[in-house]
């Protein structure tokens, strides 16, 4: 749900009008549009360069996934996981885009500790794989600080959420 979804559901359970200050973190989310849609395009732009940086740090920092009988040892296992890390960056724009954690919640989080436990991926590797996501980020993308605490929230939310 959209942070403007929110304050008009919110507003129409109580069966009021949205209060000065719901209408001002609108004001806020508005005037950070132009961000929002710069910092989606630059993940967008970059998300190859962003998914094999994440995927190289994190086979550096967990070789067994790569070693022989290892999660991620076949070319194929090793394609699967970049993709789920595209997923996941993908996922983080739709919290940008929306300035609300749902999204996340609701598309990426449900269900989600359930089906790596089923498949034998460990948990410790995906919480790994978001933080390495989020250092590539940071790494490849010249963010000025006001992106940073536009996009960045959106991963501690990930890393949290599935951890």
């Amino acid at each position: 749900m959209s942070v403007v979804s929110k304050i008009i559901s919110t507003a129409d359970d109580e069966l009021r009008y949205p209060s000065v200050g719901e209408l001002e973190s609108l004001g806020q989310y508005l005037r950070s549009g132009g961000q929002r849609i710069r910092a989606i395009a630059l993940l967008k732009e970059q998300e190859k360069n962003i998914i094999r940086l994440a995927g190289k740090k994190l086979f550096q920092l967990h070789p067994e996934y790569i070693a022989p009988g290892g999660n991620a040892s076949g070319s194929k296992e090793r394609s699967l996981c970049l993709r789920d890390y595209g997923w996941y960056l993908r996922l983080i724009t739709y919290g940008i885009l929306s300035g609300d954690q749902d999204p996340i919640e609701k598309i990426g989080i449900i269900g989600v500790r359930e089906m790596y436990n089923s498949l034998g991926v460990p948990i410790i590797g995906m919480v790994d794989s978001i933080k390495c996501l989020k250092d590539a980020t940071l790494e490849i993308l010249d963010l000025t600080e006001d992106d940073k605490s536009l996009i960045m929230p959106y991963f501690d939310y990930l890393i949290r959420a599935i951890g």
